[in-house]
Order: structure tokens, then sequence, then C-alpha cells
């Protein structure tokens, strides 16, 4: 019935006492992760779902549930490809900086000195001019988009790079340069052309050659590779419409958008594309970037409405207390969703890919983070049930869904599933006797009974709670 491939961790050479989440056991924790997600892309109907967990230089754990070609029963790998959507402008932010480490752009060049064919209605004269900075931090004023409708199927018409050229003579500035905030994948567009401009180079190879290539980013292109869709590359799927039913989504070239929108990925590469960051800032040294130009585009340029939303160089930015921040970028296109997080402080990174849309990887980021939190926060119990003995997936119908029971630091733990918030659905439960465990409360007191009752043969087959029974579901 439940079908899980949890990837697991490769975490021998981490240093446990760092600070940050706990990296001991990744293991375990990603088999209730994945038993989580599993959960999550059914109740939620996605045809497929990928993470990954990144730890320094490491991917500590990974896990693929679902299909990545329903119709063809193709399973979802951590390998296989997505279109990673807005991520796109994150690798183009980096060809920016790259060229600016070496002199040959500085940050607040005028994008009309650069590309001697930009032309736009100004409908604000006495703005300054649109920088390579406000560009990179959404706040140049300019639209949205390249007015076309590529946002629209079944086709998807983007422009090529002439219709763009063409077309922004006929568009205007929406506000004065560093006024407001407005995400816009036309400026991130512009921005490739800068980089072809500046490097002499076309985008595609300056990409290849001086960012993939030296990461080993081998599943990672600034386009969607046609002749692996639906196969290495996931099939994507709409939003539901109000039947209740996902439609199948054809391929899309996002072609002069390519630098907004037009990338492709795995969860896997995009942790080799975190660990680089780490090391970078980490090691202080100079590697495609200098680290304190990575450093730069990590720290907040822009920030409006008490600081949401934030941005750096390219990238979003969450502050939390006083020196946390998360930094990162999520993706969003058709028959695809995606997000990768990041904890410069603490070294740890999270990626998540869907093949649907209207849907929130950064709600299953959010699930993780919760997760790892509320299983390291227990601590050890001091008997050693035989958790295997009880693990499996319980029925709570018709009120609920399933609570899912596993062995945990000598006692045992449960899920409730589905959980949007799946942290606060957990519960530790510490063993007593026989088949007799007692809720653990956060003060460490010990609550209600968990009872399970086995049949003839020794088999588990209920648990009692409160005076009425979970069944246990059988595989």
């Amino acid at each position: 019935m439940k079908h899980i491939i949890v990837f697991a961790a490769l975490f021998l050479l981490f240093n446990n006492t760092s600070t940050g989440q706990d990296t001991s056991n990744f293991s375990q924790k990603g088999k209730i992760i994945g038993v989580w997600l599993e959960a999550q892309k059914d109740f939620e109907r996605m045809p497929g779902i990928t993470a990954a967990i990144i730890k320094d230089q490491n991917v500590v754990w990974s896990g693929a549930y679902g299909y990545a070609n329903p119709e063809k029963k193709l399973p979802m790998q951590t390998n296989t490809i997505f279109g990673i959507a807005s991520i796109s402008k994150l690798f183009t932010s980096v060809a920016i900086m790259k060229l600016y480490d070496q002199g040959k752009l500085r940050l607040d060049d005028n994008v009309a000195d650069i590309l001697p064919w930009y032309k736009i209605n100004e409908t604000f004269p006495e703005s300054a001019p649109v920088t390579i900075r406000t560009m990179l931090t959404h706040s140049s004023g300019l639209p949205r988009e390249s007015m076309f409708p590529y946002w629209n199927g079944p086709d998807f018409p983007f422009p090529t790079d002439e219709q763009l050229k063409e077309k922004l003579k006929t568009q205007e500035t929406l506000y004065p340069v560093a006024t407001y905030f407005q995400y816009s994948n036309l400026a991130m567009a512009l921005l490739g052309f800068v980089v072809e401009e500046v490097s002499g180079m076309d985008y595609e190879e300056y990409i290849e050659k001086e960012i993939l290539s030296p990461l080993k980013l081998e599943n990672t292109s600034p386009s969607l590779p046609e002749a692996l869709h639906g196969k290495h590359l996931a099939q994507g799927y709409s939003a539901f419409n109000r039947a209740g039913e996902r439609t199948i989504l054809p391929l899309y070239d996002a072609k002069a958008l390519t630098p907004a929108a037009g990338f492709s990925s795995t969860v896997l590469d995009l942790g080799k594309f975190a660990a680089w960051q780490f090391r970078l800032l980490e090691n202080k040294n100079t590697e495609i970037l200098k680290y304190s130009t990575l450093q730069s585009m990590h720290n907040v340029q822009w920030a409006e409405n008490g600081g949401k939303p934030s941005w750096g160089l390219g990238f979003s930015i969450i502050q939390n207390d006083p020196g946390e921040k998360l930094v990162g970028h999520g993706g969003s296109c058709p028959g695809y969703r995606s997000q990768i997080t990041l904890d410069p402080k603490n070294k740890m990174g999270y990626v998540v890919m869907i093949n649907a849309g209207g849907t929130s990887p950064q709600k299953y980021i959010k699930g993780i983070q919760e997760l790892v939190n509320k299983l390291d926060g227990f601590k050890k119990s001091e008997s050693s049930a035989r958790g295997e003995d009880y693990e499996g997936y319980y029925s709570v119908q018709p009120w609920d869904g399933e609570v899912y029971i596993t062995g945990w630091k000598g006692g045992i733990v449960s899920i409730n599933l589905p959980a949007e918030t799946p942290g606060s659905g957990v519960t530790f439960y510490e063993h007593i006797e026989g088949d007799r465990f007692k809720r653990r409360m956060d003060n460490g007191d010990l609550g209600e009974t968990f009872t399970f009752e086995r049949d003839q043969k020794g088999k588990v087959t209920r648990v009692l709670s409160h005076g009425y029974y979970l069944m246990k579901i059988e595989d």
C-alpha cells in the first residue's frame, strides 16, 4: 500500500558538534520525513515530489515519491529533472556577479549603456536610470513581463530574443527606479542579454562553462531537455480544476526568458549548488565568485513594507531573529513547482520539487524543518522497546486520515497524516512495560497510556488510546 523511496544519509564526514540541526541518525529522521511526504503526496493527489536536505558539503537525506510519469508508471527518483522556473534567476545572478568580480561591469551601471538597443517608454522622466543593481533586487520599476502571453497554455508562446527587443520599445516603466518592489521576469531576461554583451559569449554557453561545469551540475541546464521529457525529465501537470482534475501540460521553451525561467535541474544538483555556497562562505576564497561577493548577494539590498519582501542580489531573503536569515528562491512554471532554501549560518539547505501546479514546495520545506527540530527535541528513553513490533500505519477513520508509528530513541513516535504542520502532529511515547507506553509531554511528565494489542500469532493489530482503538492498516 505504501511505497517509499528513501535515500539514506551520507553524514560520516560531518562534525556533529557544529551549530544548527543535529545531523546524526538522519536515515531514521529521513524515514519519518518520507512517511509524511508520501502521505501528503497521496492526500493532496500530487503526481510526484522529490526533496533533499543538505548539511554543509553533503546531502544528508533525499527522497522521491510518486511518479515522474504516472501514465507510464515511471517512478520518481531523486535525480529526476524538473523545470525550476524562477530558480533560474539565481544562476543568472551568479553570472552577473562573476562579471562584476572580473571588473567587467559595475552594479550601478546604467543598463542602457550596456545594451545599445535598450529602449523603453520612461513614464517618469525624473527617475534615476535602471541599473544592474536595481534589476537584481526587483526595484528597477520595469514591468513584470515582456508583453507576450507566454504563461497561457496550451502552447506557452515565449518570445524570441528579437521579439522581446521589439516589444520592449512599446512597454513603459511602472515606477521610478528604487521606489517600489516589482518582481520582474523582464528585468532578469535583460540581465541575460547583459551577460552576453559583457562576456562576448552566448548566454547558455557562458552559464555552462563558468557555472554548471565547474560545479559538476550534470543534470542542470538552461533549458528543458525535450528528448528526456516524460522520462528523466518529469511530466508536468496543471493545478486542479473545479472537477478535481489535473491535466497533462506540454513542455515549453522559455526562449528569451530563459535567464528568468528556463532552467531545469534536480534536487541533488541544487544540493551541490547549496554546498558550493556554504563552502565559499566558510573558506573565504574565490570559487566562481569571491566569497565577499556571495556574502553581498545574501545580504538585504532592498526591502519595503517592514522588510517583506526583502531581496539580496538575486536572492529572496527571510529575516528571522537578529543574525538569523534564510536565503533562496522559488520556482513556478507550467507543470512544475520548486524551492531552494538555505540557512547560511548553520550551513543547512533544503530543496523540494513537485511536478504539478497549485502546490507549495515552501510548505514542505517548512514541514521538513519542523519534523527535524521536533525529532531532535525528544530525549532518548532509558528503555529499549522493539519499535519494529509496532511500526506501521493505523486508521483514525472516520475522524481523520492515519497515524504512523515507529520506534524512536528507545520509545515510539507517532505522526498524524496528513498534516499541514507536521511538527505539531508528532508525539513521543515512553515504554512502560510489555505493550504499554505513555505519552511524554514537553515538560517530561508522562501522560495518557498507549496500549497495543496482538492477535493469537503475536502480531500487533490495534492500539487502545483514550478508550477507543486505532486499527493497524495491513500493507
